[in-house]
């Protein structure tokens, strides 16, 4: 049984393999972060932030490691196919570095590109100031953050000096396979002034596992970072993702969350504007069906003036599953001259389907431009007879349809290849996207 005592006896046992073991500062928060966690246990819905996804169970389910997964080898190059960028790879499996898997051309100089294992090993110091702390910066998700930073077993660690760009995209894969019933992975990411690059993160296969995962983006003044995450682990798995973004004068942050599989998936998502001009795109569709649960918690913090945010969130719900997002963004007084969009559409593909939708403003600013809005819907009808009566049947009807609902939030996506990916990904879940996917 995972109960509380149960975690944190692994933590202990784990404790001296650990990457970093031997640094007393990373030794601190660790032991910090086990001790919140055991204090806080998992989040229930009597939380208002967990109020529609409570981790109570986890106290009581058993978790186990896939027994018939695909080699890591065959999951690896079925993805790396529809891929052509020339870019970096770098592969975890079951919460671990896999060199052996990943490609790693030559780069620029001034640009690191490492896992957190060997990060920690080479330059310990530049790990440390990025790492973050044991609490996280928002209480309603420090109890998995607590676990994460606990248990972490590697990552990417990846640092932009001045002035630098990565040319190709970065792929980040953590693969679950048949090794480990739970999986923690941080990864780091420190853009310094006017530095570029995109990152793509996959998640893939899973079982009836747990995996948390922490990503930290620092983007100092003008910076440009494109951050990308599929989600597409196993209908039996578990995935609790944290993405938070610290933003200075004049950068640039976008995030991208594509949530395709997992029994449940939480996302929280935030930013930070600690200077002028700074600008984020949050841009996400979740697909759910049987009795999946996907939820999507941001934040934009508009802390400084003449900062631009646009949030658009789409999801496809079926069958008995549940949608949920709550988005909020908050203008501080100083804050004058904010540009800001909040927007979140569901659409019900079945009569037992459910969306739950809560954005929120926080506007203590009087010179600002401010929009939110959300609904939750079925498939237009007078849309329907239309393509009705132009000849195509009604399964393929609602299927071009809901791909058209979707399709907004995947054209946002700045590279073709990610763009392809993510489309034949959301087609190969709907009934009829073969023969969608043709026509497209």
């Amino acid at each position: 049984m995972n109960t509380i005592d149960t975690w944190v006896a692994r933590q202990r046992e784990r404790a001296a393999t650990l990457p970093g073991a031997a640094l007393p500062w990373l030794t601190g928060r660790r032991r910090n972060a086990i001790d919140s966690f055991a204090a806080a246990g998992w989040p229930t819905s009597r939380l208002e932030a967990w109020r529609h996804t409570s981790l109570a169970f986890l106290d009581q389910q058993p978790l186990a490691a896939p027994e018939d997964a695909p080699h890591p080898a065959t999951t690896l190059a079925a993805l790396r196919a529809d891929f052509d960028d020339g870019g970096h790879w770098l592969v975890f499996v079951d919460g671990h570095f896999e060199p052996a898997l990943s490609v790693r051309p030559p780069l620029p100089a001034g640009i690191t590109v490492s896992a957190l294992s060997e990060a920690l090993a080479r330059r310990p110091e530049a790990v440390e100031a990025a790492f973050g702390s044991a609490a996280g910066d928002d209480a309603a998700v420090a109890s998995p953050y607590a676990l994460n930073l606990a248990l972490c077993s590697d990552g990417a660690f990846v640092h932009l000096s001045p002035g630098t760009a990565l040319e190709q995209p970065l792929h980040l894969v953590f693969i679950g396979a048949t090794g480990a019933a739970d999986s923690h992975l941080r990864n780091l990411i420190v853009a310094e002034a006017n530095a570029e690059a995109s990152i793509v993160e996959h998640h893939l296969g899973g079982g009836n596992t747990l995996a948390t995962v922490v990503t930290r983006v620092q983007a100092a003044q003008d910076a440009r970072i494109s951050h990308v995450k599929l989600q597409q682990q196993d209908e039996q798995s578990i995935h609790l993702a944290n993405i938070e973004a610290e933003q200075a004068r004049g950068s640039h942050f976008a995030t991208h969350s594509l949530s395709f599989g997992a029994r449940l998936a939480r996302n929280d998502i935030r930013t930070r504007f600690d200077g002028e001009g700074c600008e984020t795109l949050f841009n996400g569709l979740y697909h759910v069906d049987g009795r999946r649960h996907v939820d999507h918690h941001t934040l934009i913090d508009h802390a400084r003036p003449l900062g631009t945010s646009r949030e658009h969130y789409r999801g496809l719900v079926d069958g008995n599953a549940r949608g949920v997002f709550a988005g909020r963004i908050i203008v501080a007084q100083d804050a004058q001259r904010t540009d800001a969009v909040q927007r979140c559409d569901n659409l019900l593909l079945s009569k037992m389907a459910e969306a739950d939708a809560r954005p929120e403003l926080e506007i203590y600013a009087d010179d600002v431009k401010c929009a939110h809005g959300a609904t939750v819907g079925q498939i237009d009808d007078s849309a329907l007879f239309y393509l009705r009566t132009r000849g195509v049947d009604e399964t393929h009807a609602r299927q071009l349809l809901t791909y058209a609902f979707a399709a907004e939030v995947i054209e946002r996506i700045a590279q073709d290849a990610l763009r392809r990916h993510a489309r034949a990904a959301l087609l190969s879940r709907l009934p009829g996207g073969a023969l969608l996917e043709e026509l497209l």
